[in-house]
């Protein structure tokens, strides 16, 4: 019995040295087990706070990318060397003058009419001016009486002077005798002064051509009233003449060719209704200042024209011919920018903006002449929006207008 007991002892107590072995294992499952877990939520966490970064960032991405603007861009063109710049110019006469009259009157006859050719000193027209001769005429009368009145008082005087010498009369009255004879004299003088004046007044009635030339206006017809303007009134213009045989032309230069323009230049002129030809003339003077309008320099070229071929007022293309050669770069006029008293192109540079200031020269219509700001790689904007600014990204596109990548 008592070895039958030991024995079931001996298959009893393995089982509760696997409990013990059990129980001595249960606290590193869990801890196991908690580690895990806390590797999960650590890694859940991170991967959300990971997603919402990348959201975050994809968004502002997107953002930017929609902020950017797309914009079209060409490349100035460089001109080829210019010796010669061609500018519009004002044909006008070298010696030109209005025809007014010296009297008050009126139109008697006129002798010329438009494009007659005159002499100088050629009767043009007569003005009546009754007016004058009326006062003309009493001033002679009046000068007709003085000078009897002189010669009495001449008389009397010198009768006086003879008497005094046999001591028939006074001191006194040959004194008042004497100044009697100066007073006539001064007034005899003043008649005759007045009455050349009238006479000249009166030869006023003939208008006479001043020079040589053409008439190239009449204002006036037979009967109308003519007024000098001596009254306060308005001056009458009868007659325009002017003297074609050498011609002024007046050019507007612009600054920046300013210097480059020396008297003695040489000047071809076109004009429209003489296709095919041109006629030269000369630089004969500046104005040696600019036009703070403007920023010109007014030229004037001497453009001989002895047969009248060249008309006075006409439109001229004047082609000079400088003796710098300049460089310049052509754009079109879609690219400028007007900010205040600039001008400025919008220029790319690794993608973003950088306004640039330029200084024009000739306005070629479609496209405009620029002399400074620009290098021949610069890749400037077609039409920038007004709310443009340096710094600011742009994305580059293929033009898409007719002509923006030329």
């Amino acid at each position: 019995m008592q070895h039958q007991v030991q024995s079931d002892k001996q298959i009893i107590e393995p089982p509760s040295r696997l409990r013990d072995a059990a129980q001595r294992t249960h606290p590193r499952r869990r801890w196991l087990i908690s580690v895990l877990s806390v590797l999960i939520v650590a890694t859940l966490l991170i991967y959300g706070i990971w997603t919402r970064v990348r959201a975050k960032a994809d968004l502002a991405d997107e953002t930017n990318q929609t902020a950017v603007i797309a914009v079209s861009v060409v490349q100035p063109q460089r001109t080829a060397p210019t010796q010669e710049i061609i500018l519009p110019g004002n044909v006008e006469p070298f010696v030109s003058a209005p025809i007014y009259s010296r009297t008050n009157g009126y139109l008697q006859k006129w002798y010329v009419d438009i494009g007659d050719h005159v002499k100088q000193g050629q009767l043009l027209a007569v003005i009546e001016t009754p007016e004058v001769d009326q006062q003309l005429q009493q001033s002679r009368s009046n000068l007709a009486t003085a000078q009897a009145n002189l010669k009495l008082a001449e008389i009397t005087a010198n009768r006086y002077q003879g008497l005094l010498n046999s001591h028939a009369v006074a001191q006194q009255d040959v004194d008042t005798a004497t100044q009697s004879f100066h007073a006539n004299q001064a007034i005899v003088e003043a008649d005759q002064a007045n009455v050349r004046q009238l006479e000249t007044l009166q030869s006023f009635e003939k208008i006479y051509a001043p020079f040589d030339g053409i008439i190239t206006a009449r204002n006036t017809d037979i009967g109308n009233l003519i007024d000098s303007g001596s009254s306060g009134g308005v001056k009458t213009d009868l007659f325009h003449i002017a003297q074609p045989g050498k011609l002024r032309v007046y050019v507007d230069v612009p600054e920046s060719y300013a210097p480059s323009v020396k008297t003695g230049l040489i000047a071809d002129l076109s004009l429209a209704e003489f296709p095919g030809r041109t006629f030269q003339g000369k630089v004969v003077r500046t104005a040696d200042a600019i036009n703070v309008t403007t920023r010109t320099l007014q030229v004037e070229i001497d453009v001989n024209n002895p047969s009248g071929t060249l008309l006075t007022g006409s439109y001229a293309e004047v082609k000079l011919k400088l003796p710098e050669v300049n460089f310049t770069y052509l754009l079109p006029v879609e690219t400028l920018i007007f900010r205040s008293q600039d001008l400025l192109v919008a220029v790319v540079k690794d993608g973003k903006v950088e306004l640039t200031r330029i200084t024009p020269g000739r306005d070629l219509g479609e496209k405009i002449e620029v002399i400074a700001g620009l290098s021949p790689g610069n890749q400037v904007i077609l039409n920038p929006p007004d709310s443009m600014v340096s710094g600011q990204a742009v994305q580059i596109v293929p033009a898409t207008l007719p002509g923006d990548g030329k």
